[in-house]
């Protein structure tokens, strides 16, 4: 099962454009489960997500017996928008042997004593391999962004005082990084968690009222929602600018936990089915060698 290409074209951020993020719906697609009401636009989607569940299960398979390529999943999204669940469900599937998620927190000295895509070449995936990145180098033009006093904890001495020129560098930087990654067997899959304000909020109260999530819940998230507006911009610029052919952005809504999910599955079933990998062949020797394999296992005193 896939996604329609008209779903897959209306997530996607077309390179050269502006993401939009502000016309963009954080509840629905236009393309997808199109006359459904409530119930049923729910029930759909979690079909599909069970089939999409089911079919990454099945592209993770042949993706680790070819051993061609990597996959990279960069996930990015304002606090709440259900990153973390999103990870859980649509990769319950997969064979953890051949999956890794990594979460990009505060910066450590080593890492702040090299550039700002440094920490991310070391726990790229390898060929054969899937890679979540749960917030990944796109932070330091998000958070960096909208708090650039941050910045004065590395020694990059152009950011010290961020200039537009240094925001277009790294989005620079940023696109050749990802092509040199794209060229060399690395599929690169970006994904914005698009969530609105109200549904962060709902979110939020809940952790607060529900003493299960209250650990979900740190008051520096309360923080950074004063900042929104901020965020949104920095997200806006980001997404616009470094949505390229070889590693494009898809703008998910994030309001209905299930449509996200479904979605999430969709795109990355599409992107592993795009390399159009075929089950590996075993050669003339290779052959003979199993065939002697097999008669020896079959010579075997009983």
């Amino acid at each position: 099962m896939k996604l329609t290409q008209a779903v897959i074209g209306e997530l996607r951020v077309p390179p050269g454009q502006p993401a939009g993020l502000g016309g963009r719906s954080t509840t629905t697609t236009e393309a997808a489960w199109i006359g459904s009401d409530d119930t049923g636009y729910k029930k759909v989607a979690e079909q599909d997500l069970r089939r999409f569940v089911a079919e990454l299960a099945r592209a993770q398979r042949l993706f680790w017996a070819n051993g061609t390529h990597a996959l990279l999943i960069v996930l990015q999204a304002m606090d709440a928008a259900g990153k973390d669940g999103t990870i859980r469900h649509v990769m319950s599937g997969v064979n953890p042997q051949g999956c890794s998620v990594h979460a990009f927190t505060q910066p450590s000295a080593e890492e702040l004593g090299h550039d700002f895509l440094w920490r991310s070449t070391t726990v790229l995936p390898s060929r054969g391999m899937i890679g979540i990145f749960n917030r990944s180098y796109y932070e330091e033009v998000l958070v960096a962004r909208v708090h650039p006093e941050l910045l004065a904890r590395g020694k990059d001495g152009r950011a010290v005082h961020p200039t537009e020129q240094v925001w277009r560098d790294r989005f620079e930087d940023i696109n050749a990084f990802e092509q040199h990654l794209d060229r060399n067997g690395t599929r690169i899959v970006k994904i914005f968690l698009h969530v609105s304000r109200d549904e962060q909020k709902k979110r939020f109260l809940e952790r607060l009222d529900v003493p299960d999530k209250n650990w979900k819940f740190s008051v520096n998230d309360l923080a950074e929602r004063q900042h929104w507006d901020a965020y949104q911009s920095a997200y806006q610029e980001a997404l616009s600018a470094t949505s390229t052919a070889w590693a494009p952005w898809y703008v998910v809504p994030a309001d209905h936990k299930y449509a996200l999910r479904a979605l999430v599955g969709g795109i990355i079933v599409d992107a592993i089915d795009g390399l159009d990998l075929k089950p590996p062949t075993v050669g003339p020797d290779e052959r003979q060698a199993l065939a002697r394999a097999r008669a020896d296992l079959l010579s075997e005193p009983a």
